[in-house]
């Protein structure tokens, strides 16, 4: 079996270094804005149960200024292991073998003017009795573009057609069932890509996912502050400004109920501000 440890080293050390760059890349944002607002960075480490030793933890990194009314770029790597109801739910683990390791970024970005999409992102690295990839990113606009819808979906194409034949329509699929709120009957936003799973079986099949998984985050900082710019200095009233706080009580209903990542947090004695910090910073239920 592959000792995975140096490997999740290496995809830990990458998904630092995407904060950064993002982070950096948001606070010029709100530069051009004539804000000073900047990231606070609060370190956390995992609540470790009976029998673990050094468990992991932790970065939350969360600014709130002009142009992002609240973002949050978290990056953890925590292992341990599972309880045994919650590991039958995990790729690769079991009440036998319930150990893991995993390391990942997690973004979400709550925007000021309503015309700005919000945006999730997150890519993970996790390891049981497999190793594999996740992640990708959805567009979450309450006053949607086409423009805007078109030119985002059109950058995963290009990077998903570069990595795999058929990558994009699947994981574009992927997100279009994932990001759905069933008990309302819409989805979360205009979609993106989603994938998970992407199991790793030797070092060369970890390279090209780890490649892949790059080229995701790469996007991301590529196109999300294109369509911030494009959008932040639009005029917007308080019809608009209902319409996205009545949008983002529907997306904290989802995160709150059948988001992953929200109860794989939970379950795995994650930080409970870094795991909660996906819901906005205002929302309404008319």
């Amino acid at each position: 079996m592959t000792d995975w440890t140096p490997y999740t080293q290496r995809a830990k050390t990458w998904f630092e270094a995407l904060r950064d760059g993002i982070c950096a890349e948001f606070e010029k944002i709100e530069r051009e804005a004539g804000s000073d607002a900047s990231f606070q960075y609060t370190p956390w480490t995992r609540d470790a149960v009976a029998g673990e030793a050094d468990t992991g933890g932790g970065v939350q990194g969360l600014m709130k200024g002009r142009v992002f009314e609240k973002v949050g770029v978290n990056v953890s790597t925590v292992h341990g292991a599972f309880s045994p109801q919650f590991a039958a739910s995990i790729n690769g683990a079991s009440a036998e073998n319930p150990g893991f390791t995993a390391t990942g970024i997690s973004l979400v970005a709550h925007m000021a003017n309503p015309h700005v999409p919000a945006v999730h992102m997150n890519t993970r690295f996790l390891t049981t009795t497999k190793a594999w990839f996740g992640g990708g990113a959805d567009l979450n606009p309450p006053l949607p573009y086409d423009e805007d819808t078109a030119d985002f979906h059109a950058a995963f194409k290009t990077t998903c057609d570069a990595h795999g034949e058929g990558y994009y329509e699947r994981y574009k699929a992927w997100a279009d069932d994932y990001f759905y709120i069933p008990h309302r009957k819409v989805h979360r936003g205009v979609g993106g890509i989603f994938y998970d799973h992407l199991e790793c079986v030797d070092e060369a099949g970890w390279e090209a996912n780890f490649a892949f998984t790059k080229a995701v985050g790469e996007t991301f900082l590529s196109i999300f502050p294109q369509l911030v710019r494009r959008r932040m200095g639009m005029a917007f009233d308080a019809a608009q400004k209902q319409q996205q706080l009545e949008w983002r009580g529907r997306y904290a209903e989802f995160n709150l109920v059948y988001d992953r990542g929200t109860l794989f947090g939970l379950k795995t004695g994650g930080n409970i501000d870094a795991i909660l910090m996906s819901l906005p910073p205002e929302a309404v239920w008319s």
